[in-house]
């Protein structure tokens, strides 16, 4: 039974983090969960989810207290702001509409009382959030986890589910820990609430830049080497040079780049992120999943940002920007089949 005091959470996104993320708050009875689905909102609105989790058992048709189809319109429903809004859905800022437009109804931008959480990957991902909500205090939760979406509604949570929360620093800070007293409150708060059912490892990490830039040493390389080549995470490693041609120069590049901003990573980063998931798994990144499904590419973030503050301080970056460009024409193609753009009509040969 949840607290009566439990606090009141909106989740935008319902996919494979999403839904755990949901299904976790409220296992631990500290947060009641509305959750605002798009692909998968007529599935899981009539039927649950059908979840098989490593850390939460076997579960058929299980829902949060709400599901919604749309984010909410506060004034409109007269309705209180939210304790908590987090945002899982995939970045993807060269595709419209933009994520802080898409806050709005639920989020003012003079907000002071609720806390966003931005459970996303990527660098800089915080910035235009802090442009359209310059009051709103700002978390950064970088997952470690292992799940997916098998098709609409149902989940496979297969590696342990662990978080990493942090509040962003201001956009005037030039520290990499620049949290205010009341954005260390809100951040120790979520982690109790995360925490409360015991089934997974949440903790407050002041480190936001070390976090996002170690996890960039897979995203911005793993994710875009695997879905150019349509080989998972063992295949890549068992393919001809691949290690030591595509993965290891682009992780080195990460590495160099976080060092410029001031961030060390650790001397074994690049072989324990190389090896990190069990070569038999065959392990799908969530770029090659989109390549597959010809969804749009999340690069900007996870390559393009890394890349440009990078090159901005002198590191040298060729085989990040190789797979930058890669990415962008991957991203067009995908625009002119879904008619985003408009190319002029196939001449026919003259000789016929």
């Amino acid at each position: 039974m949840a607290d009566p005091k439990a606090k009141n959470i909106l989740i935008i996104g319902g996919g494979a983090v999403g839904a755990i993320a949901a299904l976790n708050l409220e296992a631990g009875g500290l947060a009641t969960v509305t959750a605002v689905l798009r692909s998968n909102f007529e599935v899981v609105n009539e039927f649950g989810y059908d979840i098989s989790s490593c850390d939460h058992g076997v579960l058929k048709g299980w829902k949060p207290s709400q599901v919604l189809s749309a984010v909410p319109n506060l004034a409109a429903s007269n309705l209180p702001p939210y304790d908590y809004i987090i945002l899982t859905t995939k970045n993807i800022p060269d595709i419209p509409p933009s994520l802080p437009s898409l806050l709005l109804p639920s989020l003012s931008p003079k907000n002071t009382r609720t806390v966003l959480l931005l459970l996303q990957n990527g660098l800089n991902i915080e910035r235009p959030f802090h442009a359209t909500f310059p009051t709103t205090p700002i978390l950064s939760g970088v997952s470690l986890i292992g799940s997916t979406e098998t098709r609409p509604g149902t989940i496979i949570q297969a590696d342990h589910d662990r978080l990493l929360i942090g509040a962003f620093p201001s956009p005037d800070s030039t520290s990499p820990i620049a949290e205010s007293e009341a954005a260390t409150a809100a951040a120790e708060d979520f982690v109790r609430i995360y925490r409360a059912a015991g089934k997974t490892s949440c903790s407050h990490s002041p480190l936001v830049a070390r976090d996002r830039w170690r996890k960039l040493v897979y995203n911005a390389c793993l994710n875009p080497i695997c879905a150019i080549t349509g080989l998972d995470t063992g295949r890549i490693r068992l393919a001809d040079n691949a290690i030591t041609s595509l993965l290891q120069p682009a992780m080195a590049e990460i590495v160099a780049a976080a060092k410029a901003k001031g961030v060390v990573l650790d001397a074994e980063v690049i072989e324990n992120t190389i090896h990190m998931d069990p070569l038999e798994l065959y392990l799908s990144p969530s770029m090659l999943a989109d390549v597959r499904k010809s969804n749009f590419l999340e690069f900007e973030n996870l390559v393009g940002e890394p890349l440009r503050e990078g090159t901005a301080l002198g590191v040298p970056m060729p085989t990040l920007t190789v797979l930058y460009n890669l990415c962008k024409a991957i991203q067009w193609r995908i625009k002119v089949t879904r008619g985003m753009v408009e190319i002029p009509p196939q001449r026919k040969d003259p000789g016929n």
